[in-house]
């Protein structure tokens, strides 16, 4: 494997002088910000008043960040409560099913329409068949 030479080399001076300076003026940009910001006078009244509209761009922002999280949360507390009602049910439908189905068998009838007086019958149904006569036609 190849090794890394570029993090070995040194810069040059020339280099190294240039990042000093960008480094430099952009710490002087925020410590110019910041003075302007918390020196008493007109000036920074100007300054607060002029980034105004943007913090209260920022905090509504916030708002509907914080008010979206919360229809998100309520939103996804609504599904796990429909989603354990829905087991709830199909456990029941399941339940209810096999009990029927045992409710229905041919013995179970039997039993609870032999407190009525019925009987079971023992033989098998016969078949009525319909002669027509030709003289009645």
């Amino acid at each position: 494997m190849s090794r890394n030479t570029i993090r070995q080399k040194e810069l040059s001076e020339e280099v190294q002088e240039e990042l000093q300076e960008t480094v430099e003026e952009k710490a002087e940009e925020t410590e110019a910000f910041i003075k302007t910001l918390f020196t008493v006078g007109d000036l920074s009244l100007n300054k607060i008043l002029q980034y105004l509209p943007f913090g209260a761009f920022i905090a509504f922002l916030m708002l509907l960040y914080i008010s979206n999280r919360h229809f998100a949360e309520r939103t996804i507390r609504s599904i796990d409560k429909v989603s354990k009602e829905v087991k709830e049910l199909g456990w029941d439908h399941k339940s209810l099913s096999a009990e029927l189905m045992k409710m229905s068998t041919q013995t179970e009838i039997a039993k609870r329409v032999d407190s009525l007086g019925l009987k079971e019958r023992v033989e098998p149904p016969i078949k009525i068949e319909v002669v027509e006569n030709k003289e009645n036609k």
